[in-house]
């Protein structure tokens, strides 16, 4: 007699409820993967360390299992069959207002991975690296902790950086910006000095205290920083 596969046997425990067992209490983790070899290979990932109650592959199987499992761990393949992104991401939540919610995604939208996060999800890992960091990711959410993949959590950063680089622009005097608008323009400091009738001298001064009162280190930063203030147009 053939053995049943692994998926096959973990949707006939998702379909008995959690089995009895005398070993000790480990975290409960639901794996909602639309590719079932995928799924297999997650719970094999994660079933050292935690028990893995079930595997469905569609968010009708997802939203049911997970009323009737009550897991700890949600791990959630956003682009689901059956998942309705954002929207069902909140209704997980709200059926499950203690579980924690580990999203996979092919998307690296900082954007997407952002509103994920500060709504509903504790984790946000990008498919392609999930196997190297799941099982850590996993690890820092029941610890209360939040975790996106390396390359998006510098992305986060990086746009967050900027967010308050932009609202510290605001602060800056009139001539100022004048002056990183023009220099932003590509114009040299002698350019500029002509323009707003002052001395080189003058200018290199400004800017030296507008990339200090910013953190900008190099032109980059500066034109950058102008784009995102709408002081120049972007290219």
């Amino acid at each position: 007699m053939l053995a049943k596969p692994a998926l096959a046997k973990q949707q006939d425990q998702a379909a008995q409820g959690p089995a009895v067992s005398a070993s000790p209490w480990k975290p409960r983790i639901l794996v909602a993967e639309q590719n079932s070899l995928v799924a297999e290979g997650l719970a094999k990932l994660l079933e050292p360390e935690f028990e893995v109650v079930g595997l469905v592959v569609d968010g009708r199987a997802l939203f049911e299992s997970a009323s009737r499992l009550r897991p700890n761990v949600v791990i959630l393949d956003l682009s689901m069959p059956e998942f309705g992104g954002e929207d069902s991401g909140r209704q997980l939540k709200d059926l499950l207002p203690a579980a924690k919610i580990v999203v996979l995604s092919t998307s690296e939208d900082h954007k997407v991975a952002t509103e994920t996060l500060h709504s509903w999800a504790s984790a946000f890992l990008l498919k392609k690296s999930a196997s190297r960091e799941i099982v850590e990711a996993v690890r820092e959410v029941l610890k209360g902790n939040s975790y996106s993949t390396l390359r998006l959590d510098q992305e986060l950063e990086a746009r967050a950086l900027s967010d308050e680089r932009l609202n510290q622009s605001r602060d800056l005097t009139v001539r100022q910006r004048e002056v990183l608008q023009l220099l932003a323009e590509g114009r040299t400091m002698k350019e500029v000095a002509s323009i707003l009738g002052v001395t080189p001298r003058t200018v290199a001064f400004h800017k030296y205290k507008i990339m200090q009162r910013l953190g900008l280190k190099n032109n980059s930063d500066l034109v950058r920083l102008a784009i995102r203030a709408h002081l120049i147009p972007a290219p």
